[in-house]
């Protein structure tokens, strides 16, 4: 049987259904995201893009870094997505979207250098001062590859 999870946000505008199993799962401490999220640290939930369908509201897309578009809801901001033009094919679901994101154990720590320095972790999952993923390096990483302008 195929897996299928289900996502919104939390007014409840925006959905999605995540079909089959998600190829990668980990914690990310990167500035960017705390930023855009609003939380210390967040979850990624990795799919293959035709793994995701939104099935209400189409989400509001911002990009300020260089190759990465996130999505949200345009009513109550909720964090949804993010797709970086160096992971191809892939889309990252925010932990906080999915109805049940128990079901969701990270498999590593990205950016673990960019830590708040009052979060404590005590596992033993590996912890990566960059991204967890291969990816084109060409694109830079978070903190030194904002647009000027701050849009796409």
């Amino acid at each position: 049987m195929t897996r299928v999870e289900g996502g919104q946000c939390f007014c409840g505008a925006n959905k999605a259904v995540m079909t089959g199993e998600p190829f990668w799962i980990c914690y990310d401490h990167d500035g960017d995201c705390r930023r855009a999220i609003g939380s210390p640290l967040t979850i990624w939930i990795g799919y293959r893009s035709a793994q995701v369908t939104f099935t209400a509201e189409e989400p509001r897309r911002f990009s300020k870094t260089r190759g990465v578009t996130r999505t949200f809801c345009s009513s109550c901001a909720s964090s949804m997505t993010f797709v970086d033009d160096g992971l191809p094919d892939e889309i990252y679901v925010d932990s906080g979207f999915m109805d049940h994101p128990e079901r969701f154990p990270p498999a590593a720590h990205g950016y673990w250098e960019m830590k708040l320095p009052f979060i404590e972790i005590n596992d033993d999952l590996p912890k990566n001062d960059t991204y967890t993923r291969d990816r084109d390096v060409g694109l830079g990483f978070p903190n030194k590859r904002h647009q000027d302008d701050g849009r796409s």
